[in-house]
Order: C-alpha cells, then sequence, then structure tokens
C-alpha cells in the first residue's frame, strides 16, 4: 500500500475517533485480564502443589481453581472468538482457523477477508486494500468502549482488524493472509540442502541452497506476493485454455510473482573465527557468529515506486562448521508502516514501536514450523521463544502504567506454542521422548508456566487492591502420541471412496490433491481440518450425494455410533472419547457452518497431518513421529478445559468461556446483549 493511502485512512480514522471521545471519564473501576494461550489446568494444579507458582497458590486461595469450559471444537479461534463476544461458534461464525470454499472441497484461511488493491496500468495504486475479520458477534470491548469504558486490548486472537472504537486502544496480532504474508513462513538456507528439498516446506518453510563460490554465496530474501501483478497472475492461472502469449505470459509473471531482495552471504573460513558469517542486503551489513541470532532487521520489498512493503526479520546462523546454515524467522509486519493498521487508533502501534522498540506483529510469533521440521534445534526454538514472550509481557506492562484506563485485557500465546512442541519431553510414553533432550529441555514448559506466574506477580503489584484480576487460558493441552487417519477409516467403511490407489499416499501434495483423489460420486462423507466430518451433501458440496433430512441423519448417527467404539490396533486402547453431532452442540444462526460430525479423540491420540487436509494414506493409526507432540484441537472439548482463576469469588457454577465477555460488562455496569449465551461470574 502506498503511504498516501495509509496516510488518509489514518487521518480518517483519526477525526472519527475524535469526534466521538467522550469528554469526561465515565467510570473510576478497574478490571485487568490476562490470557495465557493453551495453558493446561493438570500442569498449574502439579505446579501449585510443586511449590512453583505462588502467584497462582494465591489467586486460587482466594477464588478456588476453575476448569473454563472451552468450545467444540478446543481450537484457539473459536475459542477466542468466544471468549470476546459471549457467543459459541454457531453465533460468532468460527469453527476452525479455515474455511471450505463453496464451491469446492478445499478449505482457506477463514478469519479474514480480503478485497486487493486496484492498479492503473498495472502500476499506479488506484484503490488501497481492504480486510475484515468474518466473525460475527461484537466483542465485549466494542460494546464496553461504545459506554465510555476506556479499554486497551492487546494481542487478543482474532481481534485484527483492529475495531475503531473511541476511547479503545487495540493492538492486533496478524493472522494468516492469503496472498500477504502467511504465518510461519520461514526461510532456511543451506549449502547442503538436496536438491529435492528446495522449495516450499510441508509447514510453510521456504528451503533454498547456498550455492557456494569459494567463500561466497547469493541468496534471495523472499517476500509477499506481488500486490501490482497478483489480479494478472490469479486471472490467468483461473483460465482452463491459454493462449502461447497467455501462456508465456503466466511463465513470465509467475518467475517474479514473489518479491524479493538480493543478499550476499559470506563465509568467512579464514577468519580467526572460522564459524562466523557476513550478510550484506540493501545497505546493511551484518556478522553473526554460529548460534548467533541477529538484531531486528529492517527490510522494505518494493513492487514499484509508490508500492513498498516494509517488515521486519531476524537471522539466525544455524551451522557453519562444516556446512552453512541460515534461519531467517518469518517476516513481521513493520508496527511504523503496516500494510494494513494493526491497531486502533493507527498511530498506536508505531507509537509502541518508538517507546519499546521492535515487538513481534504476527500472531504466530514462534518458531514452531522450523524445529517440527528439524531445521532449528530446541536451544533456538527456546531462545526465540522466550523473546516472544518478552515481547507480549512488555506491551502489557507498559501499558498498565499509564493512566486514564478501566479495561486491559492481555494476551501470551508462549504457553500454546512451547507445549505444542516440548510435550514430547515430559511424557516419556511418547514415540519422540529422548532422555537425552529431556534433561536439557524437560523443564521448558514449567519454566514457561512459571515465567507467566511472575507476569501475574508483576501485574498484581501495579494494580490498586481492589482491582480485579481475571487469569484465564482457552484451552487445556494433550499428549498427542499416534495419529489416526481418519479417511483412511472413512474409507475402509466404505463411506469414502478414492478415484486409484496410487491417490491415496502420504506424499501426495496438500488440499489439491484431496480433491483430485476422491471419487465423489460414491463418496458419503470425508474429514477435514482436526477431526471435522462433513456430509457429502446435496446442494451444499459440489458434487454432493446424500439428500438433506432423514438420510443425512441417519449417516451421521451411524458414522458417529462406529467411531465411538474405535480402538488402536495395535493395544485396543480407545481412540475416541465422543463425537458430537453439529446440528445438536451448535445452536445459532451460523450452525449451518458447522461439520457434520466433531470428533474428539481420547488423550493420546489424534487426526493425523495428512487428514487435516482431506487426505487418505494407507494404514489407520501410526506413531507420532514429529516433534509437535501436544494438541488441543480435536480433542474431546470437555475433557480439554482451559483455567480460570482470580483474585476474587466467582459464581457457584463451572464457567464457560462465554461468560466472559457478560462479566465485563456487567462489571461495568452494563446491560449484556440478549444474545449473548454466557452468564456474569460476579
Amino acid at each position: 500500500m502506498s503511504s498516501a493511502f495509509r496516510i488518509a485512512f489514518g487521518v480518517a480514522l483519526a477525526a472519527i475517533v475524535a469526534c466521538s471521545t467522550p469528554t469526561t471519564p465515565q467510570y473510576s473501576q478497574r478490571l485487568v485480564i490476562l490470557g495465557f494461550d493453551g495453558l493446561d489446568p493438570d500442569l498449574v494444579e502439579q505446579f501449585i502443589a510443586d511449590g512453583k507458582l505462588p502467584h497462582f497458590e494465591s489467586l486460587v486461595g482466594d477464588a478456588g481453581l476453575h476448569r473454563l469450559e472451552t468450545t467444540v471444537s478446543s481450537e484457539s479461534e473459536p475459542a477466542w472468538a468466544s471468549f470476546a463476544t459471549g457467543l459459541s461458534p454457531a453465533g460468532h461464525a468460527v469453527f476452525d482457523a479455515r474455511v471450505r470454499n463453496p464451491s469446492s472441497y478445499a478449505t482457506r484461511p477463514g478469519l479474514v477477508e480480503r478485497e486487493p488493491a486496484r492498479f492503473l496500468l498495472n502500476y499506479f495504486p488506484m484503490q488501497a486494500p481492504t480486510v475484515r475479520s468474518t466473525r460475527a458477534g461484537t466483542p465485549f470491548w466494542v460494546t464496553a468502549g461504545r459506554a465510555g469504558v476506556r479499554s486497551t486490548i492487546l494481542s487478543v486472537p482474532g481481534a485484527f482488524p483492529a475495531d475503531a472504537v473511541a476511547g479503545t486502544e487495540i493492538l492486533a496480532s496478524v493472522p494468516a493472509l492469503d496472498s500477504v504474508i502467511a504465518t510461519g513462513a520461514y526461510a532456511y538456507f543451506a549449502s547442503d540442502l538436496a536438491e529435492g528439498e528446495a522449495g516450499p516446506t510441508p509447514f510453510g518453510g521456504l528451503a533454498a541452497r547456498l550455492v557456494l563460490t569459494g567463500d561466497v554465496a547469493p541468496a534471495d530474501l523472499v517476500g509477499p506476493r506481488d500486490p501490482v501483478i497478483a489480479g494478472e497472475l490469479g486471472a490467468l492461472r483461473a483460465q482452463t485454455e491459454l493462449t502461447e502469449r497467455e501462456r508465456l505470459r503466466l511463465e513470465e509473471l509467475s518467475v517474479v510473482e514473489h518479491l524479493r531482495i538480493p543478499m550476499t552471504v559470506r563465509w568467512n573460513r579464514d577468519a580467526p573465527d572460522p564459524r562466523t558469517v557476513t550478510i550484506e542486503f540493501e545497505d546493511q551489513s551484518l556478522h553473526l557468529r554460529q548460534g548467533e541470532w541477529s538484531r531486528w532487521i529492517d527490510v522494505e520489498f518494493r513492487a514499484n515506486l509508490f508500492v513498498r512493503f516494509r517488515a521486519m526479520t531476524q537471522i539466525l546462523l544455524v551451522d557453519a562448521s562444516d556446512v552453512l546454515q541460515l534461519y531467517v524467522s518469518p517476516l513481521q509486519w513493520h508496527p511504523v508502516t503496516p500494510p494494513f493498521p494493526i491497531s486502533s487508533p493507527p498511530e498506536l502501534s508505531a507509537e509502541l514501536y518508538d517507546r519499546l522498540g521492535a515487538y513481534r506483529t504476527l500472531g504466530w510469533a514462534e518458531a514452531t514450523a522450523a524445529l517440527q521440521e528439524a531445521r532449528i534445534d530446541e536451544r533456538a526454538f527456546l531462545d526465540d521463544l522466550d523473546r516472544a514472550f518478552d515481547d507480549r509481557a512488555e506491551l502489557i506492562l507498559s501499558r498498565l502504567d499509564r493512566p486514564n484506563w478501566n479495561l486491559l485485557v492481555g494476551v501470551v500465546e508462549a504457553t500454546d506454542r512451547v507445549q505444542h512442541m516440548m510435550w514430547r519431553l515430559i511424557d516419556p510414553r511418547h514415540p519422540r521422548f529422548d532422555a537425552d533432550l529431556a534433561a536439557r529441555y524437560g523443564l521448558a514448559i514449567e519454566q514457561i508456566y512459571r515465567r507467566c506466574d511472575d507476569l501475574i506477580g508483576e501485574v498484581l503489584r501495579r494494580l490498586d487492591p481492589g482491582t480485579p484480576l481475571l487469569v484465564l487460558s482457552d484451552h487445556g493441552f494433550h499428549s498427542w502420541r499416534r495419529s489416526v487417519h481418519l479417511n483412511s477409516w472413512l474409507v475402509e467403511e466404505g463411506y469414502m471412496a478414492l478415484r486409484d490407489a496410487a491417490a491415496s499416499e502420504a506424499d501426495a501434495d496438500g488440499e489439491e490433491a484431496f480433491e483430485r483423489q476422491i471419487d465423489w460420486t460414491r463418496t458419503r462423507a470425508y474429514a477435514i481440518g482436526p477431526g471435522q466430518i462433513f456430509v457429502n451433501l446435496e446442494g451444499r458440496e459440489p458434487e454432493g450425494i446424500v439428500s438433506a433430512g432423514a438420510e443425512r441423519s441417519a449417516l451421521a448417527d451411524e458414522i458417529a455410533e462406529k467411531l465411538t467404539t474405535l480402538t488402536d490396533p495395535a493395544d485396543d486402547t480407545p481412540m475416541v472419547s465422543a463425537v458430537y453431532r453439529g446440528d445438536t452442540v451448535h445452536v445459532g444462526p451460523h450452525r449451518d457452518r458447522a461439520p457434520d460430525l466433531q470428533v474428539g479423540f481420547a488423550d493420546g491420540y489424534r487426526v493425523s497431518w495428512p487428514t487435516t487436509v482431506g487426505q487418505a494414506p494407507p494404514g489407520l493409526v501410526v506413531d507420532n513421529e514429529g516433534r509437535w507432540s501436544g494438541d488441543h484441537g480435536g480433542f474431546d472439548f470437555a475433557a480439554t478445559a482451559g483455567v480460570l482463576v482470580a483474585n476474587r469469588p466467582l459464581a457457584g457454577r463451572d464457567p464457560r468461556l462465554v461468560d466472559l465477555a457478560p462479566t465485563v460488562l456487567a462489571y461495568f455496569g452494563l446491560q449484556v446483549p440478549p444474545e449473548m449465551e454466557g452468564l456474569p461470574l460476579f
């Protein structure tokens, strides 16, 4: 987006806010909510019992430790949406991080929708791109802000784009966006990379081979897709038949689809310390030792004179002994000039950058994908994780010290990421358990929980004695030891048919292969995402064959009944705790978007990665050999509750995520909207 668009948008938005800002504060009371993504109640209880969490222990003494009912399914995206709106998924329309494309069986990132920029003569920007949330419902901070409650909302998942509300500060984390920057898209450069490894990686990275001439290798830092050519490129790819001229044009544009910054990597093998590199790009030069992270680096990708994209990244020199290996962290939108506003008011993100320095703007800000794909080791992952925790904590504490606020909500996501990647080191039964690694890093999860406790203590020290503090998580966690090929089970049971046997190989290419593999004329049900099963319904799916009404209902009941008795062929362990019918557990205006069935797996079992993109590999159950070893999505929501503790007593009933929004509104004396499904907790 050009700077002119950004400035015009910011001025207009500031004018709207200025015209509606209350002249005098209406509220004197304060309320703080700290969210820790994925904090598990069993681990909190264990660490409290071991004397590791003194501030948690103090809060539990005040009001008890509550298990906070999460959503069906127990994924962060619907859970945080329920926290914000007081609605269940059928009310706010968020069932998963991805949504199905009505015209096909594939899915796409579903939290936001974008309208691309428009250009004159494929050069001059004529209309800025826009982005909007697909979540329905109204977040409690919007309702409160309109009533004069002065709020600060920091890094709450799903709050992008930030709502413009008078007297309300919002800093939103950026989710995955089509054609911009996918969350977690790291880069990896290596001199020993095999030819077949170059290119996109399964978990969203981009690997490239360093070809050394002497001690010097060229490399490209790959950025977002070029928005100037995106429209023409998309139109060409959508055509079923191309002329020779169009085919050549498609090839030409595909080569330059992504913006790039050339780099030169120099291996200093003749230096006193040969395990160092010098990296040069634009007008910058970095000198790194093996195992060293760079500072945050500002980079600018240029589509043309008017269209530029500013970002930040860090580089880790992974190895410079016998081979050269570099890791480049996912590009963060620069807080000063993001392509879309990431805060409200828009200048807030730049103000925080000026005051605190660089901070992460991506929602998924940690290096989970790189560790999963063994591009970095556990030490590098934990170093990055600690800095991500620091970013979120510093933002929260910096706004806590300001005067003239009533409500502060801040979320830390590092708790979720460390459990995804390090659970294998606290579970000796996990196939990827390693005693040596456990001796070195087995306390990683505990240490992050203790950092949460320290942050709670620091927040309490800065609050007046009567200020309520709520500490919560959106879901708990489980060990993921075994992977279930749910579509393969549907094939075995006759509910899904493949076009040919070769199409079901596990190395098939993602969701495009999923659509090609399946014979939809003989398929009655299919699985996609974290345990979601959809009936191949007439009128809904492109090639649906199951009639609505009795046939659909009977099929759903039949599949659910069989799944509840599904056991592990290795030892007859039950693999499924419950199966939930979408038309039963989901009540609300968006129930039609829900899966027909949600499988609630038992502890230790989760759908396989191929299942999440619709594939049906050979076999039914395999060991999870990945480093991604803990999870929550697809597990039985009834056994995946989050945590809720407070410094004042709560209502004497089992709390739910949907109760938080009405609790906030009631605390400030505001009427709870009738559509909210939750009830105030105090």
